[in-house]
């Protein structure tokens, strides 16, 4: 019982390690990523967990599975990621986000095999993928440092936080029947993956140190600063810079 519990509630201990993060004394020589040793160790683990298993599975099952099957899984779980989306939109009160979701999954569920076909994007409605860290961001909450989690990889304090409210919202974790809920919850990961493959092996080529690409490049990402008229500023970061690989 206690197992099945933490399966379906990841945000749980996340948030967890969070707060206990937060009341250790964070200082660094970068203000973005104070807790960087303990993200790095966490970025190695979570480096040779992908090389030894995740890669590995994500590169047969795109080299079995027919790119149509493919896109129809992916699709399958867009659709189910537009209810949580629509939810958020919602909460940000952005009223035409909130109504674009709401026909995505509308015409995705009801013409597109339960949103194996996406009939809404060949339709021109717009996707807007959002969640709970998202939505705290757009009533002021910051971003916080940089934090790195367990088989989850980046995040920050505040996504971190918001992780015990979004697996509320993940149709696939409220599932009661386990080995559906956690089959489903494996294949999403392996179609997430599959579909990074050649992201990670671009990310490889380069002259980076990848750990601080990837960490300037998630903070770019979700450090948008959301007005009351619903327009998006982001803050510049610097650049990643070469440095030296990470032992």
């Amino acid at each position: 019982m206690k197992t099945r519990t933490m399966m379906k509630r990841p945000g749980l201990w996340a948030g967890l390690l969070a707060l206990a993060l937060l009341q250790g004394c964070a200082t660094g020589p970068n203000p973005r990523d104070p807790f960087e040793p303990f993200n790095r160790g966490v970025t190695r683990f979570n480096d040779g967990l992908d090389e030894a298993i995740v890669k590995p599975v994500a590169q047969a099952y795109q080299g079995v599975v027919p790119s149509p099957v493919r896109t129809g899984v992916n699709n399958f779980f867009g659709n189910l990621s537009d209810v949580w989306s629509f939810v958020n939109n919602v909460l940000q009160a952005k009223p035409q986000a909130a109504a674009d979701s709401f026909m995505r999954v509308s015409v995705n569920t009801l013409i597109g095999l339960g949103g194996v076909l996406d009939w809404a994007t060949e339709m021109g409605i717009e996707r807007h993928r959002e969640d709970f860290g998202k939505t705290l961001g757009r009533w002021g909450v910051a971003t916080g440092p940089y934090l790195v989690l367990p088989i989850l990889g980046p995040s920050t304090v505040r996504d971190t936080a918001a992780l015990a409210v979004d697996t509320k919202g993940d149709l696939v974790l409220q599932l009661d029947h386990v080995p559906t809920r956690n089959s489903l919850y494996v294949l999403r990961a392996v179609d997430l993956r599959a579909n990074l493959l050649r992201a990670g092996e671009v990310l490889d080529g380069a002259a980076l140190d990848k750990y601080s690409f990837t960490r300037d490049a998630y903070l770019q990402r979700r450090g948008a600063v959301v007005e009351p008229n619903g327009d998006e500023e982001r803050y510049d970061l610097p650049e990643a810079s070469p440095a030296a690989p990470v032992k």
